[in-house]
């Protein structure tokens, strides 16, 4: 325990911060269903392939940071986008102990589908009376506050 973290009476589930974000993930998971169904994808495979959307062609690793997963849980997710034909893995030309993700042409289709496609979610979050920038930009300082004590915990 850090010093400054002090015993707190526990209180009761619906009064937990962990909680709340615990069912949100819930919540946003049973909201994207519909919306991953259509494109044939699960969340963690969407999360990879909204990372290659964003710049094609980047290192197992880089992909990994970028996701906070570590290789144990990402080599599955790149062996089954593999294996749908969405992804191609490489050896770096300079290091071949670097493996390289790339697009295949489905891929690349697959993002434009995903542009076209209806997904609930914007809406719910915009429902919520949160404005979007304002709710994303405290989630991640959450995040960012608990890896920080994470780490100084370690």
């Amino acid at each position: 325990m850090t010093k400054d973290a002090q015993a707190q009476p526990v209180r009761g589930l619906d009064e937990q911060i962990c909680f709340a974000v615990y069912s949100a993930a819930h919540a946003f998971n049973r909201a994207y269903r519909p919306f991953l169904a259509e494109l044939g994808l699960t969340y963690p495979q969407y999360l990879v392939m909204l990372v290659l959307w964003e710049q094609d062609g980047q290192s197992v690793k880089a992909i990994g940071e970028r996701l906070m997963l570590d290789s144990g849980t990402l080599t599955p997710l790149l062996k089954r986008l593999e294996g749908n034909g969405l992804i191609l893995r490489k050896r770096g030309r300079e290091d071949e102990r670097q493996v390289l993700v790339e697009l295949t042409e489905a891929g690349r289709v697959l993002h434009e589908k995903a542009g076209r496609s209806a997904n609930p979610v914007p809406c719910a979050v915009e429902d919520s009376g949160v404005p979007p920038a304002r709710l994303l930009e405290e989630v991640r300082a959450l995040r960012e506050a608990l890896l920080r004590r994470a780490a100084a915990e370690d």
